[in-house]
């Protein structure tokens, strides 16, 4: 069995060993990026509240700036997310922006290419209190295109190692500053053209010393290596895709690290070290947004759009994998469309679609645990369901939250609901989950 572990569990044990004192044992209590240490949506040492509402066990609540579904991530005690901020000054995109026919017809959900200028914000609070420590623009400009209207100008997460914090506004460029807030470098990699104007969203991954960019879209699309303390490009590869928002997965296989991106004509694996494309594999729906998951050898990936596919892939292989037995096993029913699958000791939980309706796989042989329970009380979901302590927690779009038991069978544990509207997907650190609303961040914490 290949050894397989993400590139960011390891950077995490390394920071600890050498932070010492409070920061060593409070480092594996962290959420560093949008899907957690192991980048699978689970937090192997935290135990957050079981329930809640917003009179109870509701640490802190604090508005937050601007508009966008960035995901927050957690470092020991603090907390940061990306934000965009519609200023009152009225603009012009800039000039290398992609030019919009005026006379074209608006996209059919409506989104509208904006006249104002925006501030596109990296926000830092403190974890105990909530407290902004310092909120950086990164970049003030028109936005050369809209969005779909559940979407934003900020909906890609950060990333950090403890020492810099990472954040990709897309078309608005790659920026990096340290965890006080000072700027250490930004790269402008061009404008992004999304297919409908749905918007943008693939977060970057760290892999070692690079950092992992994919910029999928309807003109050229590319990935790139950047180095992560520089922002210098180690190695830029074209990709034949369409618009796509899945964020890389990171997987060392054989002592190698490689960057596996899941998308409507093919999934890839790249090598970290060169960029070369290791594997390809064919099989995915249109529109792919959630991320990949590696575990035990194998790589989950899966998508939800005018179709349905999940696929185990096992890593180890070369060359084009599709329709090989390099596919441990695969479902057509039944998939996500929006919200990234969680794997939770065995388990892999998927939505169908957008709806709470869970299915649970055994995540190495694909033997189906249970099929589209539903989630009583949460009707849509947008955001990533995470795990801790036993439990997989649900954060329905208005607000309800269901709990259920990391069993192979179902069974709801508890049903929260607040007062906000929810599409970023939920942190859990030590003994807090961070829920961030359309409208507030709330820290969820008992007594």
């Amino acid at each position: 069995m290949n050894k397989t572990i993400h590139a960011l569990s390891i950077s995490v044990l390394v920071l600890a060993v050498f932070a010492g004192g409070v920061y060593a044992g409070q480092a594996q209590d962290c959420w560093p990026a949008w899907r957690g240490p192991l980048a699978s949506g689970v937090s192997p040492t935290g135990n957050p509240p079981l329930t809640w509402s917003e009179t109870q066990n509701i640490r802190w609540k604090v508005a937050t700036p601007g508009k966008g579904t960035s995901s927050p991530i957690v470092w020991v005690d603090r907390i940061f997310f990306l934000t965009a901020i519609e200023t009152d000054r009225v603009g012009q995109p800039p000039a290398t922006a992609p030019q919009t026919d005026p006379n074209a017809p608006a996209p059919f959900h409506g989104g509208k290419t904006p006249k104002n200028v925006y501030k596109f914000d990296l926000v830092c609070l403190d974890r105990a209190t909530g407290k902004t420590l310092w909120q950086k623009t990164a970049r003030e400009e028109v936005p050369h295109e809209g969005h779909h209207p559940d979407h934003g100008f900020a909906s890609y997460s950060p990333i950090t190692d403890g020492t810099c914090v990472w954040a990709s506004f897309g078309s608005r460029g790659v920026h990096c500053y340290d965890v006080n807030g000072n700027h250490k470098w930004s790269r402008d990699l061009g404008r992004m053209k999304s297919k409908m104007m749905f918007g943008e969203g693939s977060s970057p991954a760290l892999a070692g010393d690079a950092l992992i960019v994919v910029m999928d879209q309807e003109d050229d699309s590319f990935i790139y290596a950047l180095n992560k303390n520089t922002g210098e490009t180690l190695w830029k590869q074209h990709r034949d895709e369409d618009t796509s928002w899945a964020t890389p997965a990171i997987a060392d296989v054989n002592g190698k690290l490689q960057a596996i991106v899941s998308a409507t004509k093919l999934i890839r694996s790249y090598d970290v070290a060169t960029g070369d494309l290791v594997w390809q594999c064919g099989g995915q729906t249109q529109n792919v947004i959630p991320t990949p998951i590696v575990s035990d050898g194998l790589v989950f990936c899966t998508s939800g759009f005018r179709g349905s596919e999940l696929q185990a892939i096992e890593l180890g292989h070369t060359g084009d994998l599709t329709d090989t037995k390099a596919i441990r096993w695969q479902v057509s029913k039944a998939t996500p469309y929006v919200p990234s699958p969680i794997l939770y000791e065995g388990n892999l939980y998927v939505c169908s679609m957008n709806k709470a309706a869970i299915s649970c796989y055994h995540a190495p042989t694909g033997r189906l645990n249970f099929s589209q329970e539903n989630l009583d009380g949460v009707k849509d979901i947008y955001a990533s369901p995470v795990g801790a302590a036993g439990r997989v927690y649900f954060v329905g779009r208005k607000g309800t939250t269901q709990v259920i038991a990391n069993s192979e069978k179902f069974e709801i544990l508890a049903t929260n609901v607040l007062a906000d509207e929810f599409d970023a997907s939920p942190a859990v650190a030590g003994d807090q989950i961070l829920l961030k609303g359309k409208k507030s961040l709330y820290c969820i914490r008992l007594p």
